[in-house]
């Protein structure tokens, strides 16, 4: 299922799962989490899954007020980390047990208010300290480059839809064009107009798949002008022509919404 993956935690307890973003496929697998420190356009599925082992996962949507505090109580690590904004590690055992004392407040509504965020801040802190500790803070990070191409992503994200120029996104980070296209592909591995596409097709999948509308109703409404080339373009990115991978995604027994 496409969506826009925001912030997040996801942490695999049971069953597999694939995750690609542009041309890069993450691997889920029991013990496992990815974390996403940007939006980004992803494409999910369950790969292995059965009635009487279901997929099982946590999913945990950042704070960004709760991780900051976290950030400033725990060491920097030594070395940075790339700012790819999706990477699958994993989980230590400490992660592992506090992920499952967060969950296990769940069938205790009385002391979720109060236990909830301790627990959530265990994770956090899990996460802080763990070899993803260097890319969680960027999730935090207010100033620099990796800041600059969070507010482009969080601008395309808003306006996708419309025509722009990359001067007129860098404008709107702070950046110069060549400093952005630079900075964009590190944390993304995409260009700003290659995540702009992925988001059109993701965004036209879904009206195809919930509203039932046809591909050429689709692509205008995304932002297309040629419906040809949303064809040529939606076959590409997902392996084939629209009205074929919505029949064979409304066919599935496996087919959910995941990120």
């Amino acid at each position: 299922m496409p969506s826009v993956c925001r912030p997040q935690l996801c942490l695999v307890a049971q069953g597999h799962k694939e995750v690609t973003l542009d041309d890069r496929v993450f691997r889920y697998a029991p013990g496992r989490y990815g974390i996403v420190t940007y939006d980004l356009p992803v494409t999910g599925k369950v790969v292995e899954a059965t009635p009487d082992k279901p997929y099982l996962c946590l999913y945990l949507d950042f704070d960004p007020v709760m991780l900051g505090h976290m950030a400033l109580r725990v060491p920097p690590p030594e070395a940075p980390s790339p700012p790819i904004g999706k990477t699958v590690s994993g989980a230590s055992a400490g992660l592992l047990d506090a992920a499952l004392r967060l969950l296990r407040l769940l069938d205790d509504p009385a002391a979720l208010p109060v236990l909830g965020p301790l627990a959530e801040q265990e994770v956090l802190y899990r996460l802080l300290a763990g070899p993803d500790g260097a890319r969680m803070r960027h999730i935090t990070s207010s100033q620099g480059p990796v800041a600059q191409v969070g507010r482009a992503i969080a601008w395309i994200t808003q306006n996708f839809r419309e025509r722009f120029s990359i001067e007129q996104l860098a404008a709107e980070a702070g950046m110069s064009p060549s400093s952005l296209h630079d900075h964009f592909r590190r944390v993304t591995a995409m260009t700003p107009l290659q995540f702009q596409k992925q988001l059109r097709l993701q965004d036209a999948r879904s009206l195809m798949l919930v509203q039932g509308i046809d591909a050429t109703t689709a692509a205008f409404c995304v932002g297309y002008e040629s419906a040809s080339q949303f064809t040529r373009e939606y076959r590409r990115h997902f392996g084939e022509p629209p009205a074929r991978d919505i029949a064979r995604l409304r066919a599935s027994p496996r087919w959910v919404g995941v990120t």
